[in-house]
């Protein structure tokens, strides 16, 4: 009778084991194509073809070369809705790192997203300007939380 239970006990611990790699690798592909959904949208790439365009900023990042990482789905600063699009894009450079915080809205006639605010916030503090011509300098006025 022990070993029977000693048995079914063993089936069952490597039942448990299976469901949790199967439920691990479930979220992990989840949060993968979560994130290449975010890297292919428009709102995202326009925001980061005006960051690569303003010497200014990438002048102060250290770049190129520009690194680009994953946007965290857990912050409160992403919210995408089919109108709206506030995102914060974690990047960096051989010279400091921060935040590109952008707010896009959906142009529904032209069927296209349009960049309203594009701000890079850097690790020291500094803010700059996106959106502003690329010959500007950093803009060291204003928000200092990173919020837009």
């Amino acid at each position: 009778q022990s070993r029977a239970t000693s048995t079914r006990n063993c089936g069952l611990q490597q039942m448990a084991i299976f469901i949790t790699v199967a439920t691990g690798g479930g979220c992990a592909t989840m949060y993968y194509l979560m994130q290449k959904n975010f890297s292919r949208s428009d709102y995202y790439r326009v925001a980061l073809e005006h960051l690569k365009r303003h010497s200014g900023a990438m002048e102060s990042l250290g770049a190129p070369p520009l690194k680009v990482y994953n946007i965290h789905l857990t912050d409160g600063h992403n919210r995408v809705s089919p109108a709206r699009a506030q995102i914060k894009i974690p990047v960096s450079g051989t010279k400091s790192a921060g935040y590109l915080y952008t707010s896009s809205s959906k142009d529904t006639l032209l069927n296209r997203w349009c960049l309203q605010e594009a701000v890079l916030l850097l690790r020291d503090g500094r803010r700059i300007d996106v959106l502003s011509s690329s010959s500007d300098e950093p803009d060291d006025a204003g928000d200092q939380d990173g919020n837009l």
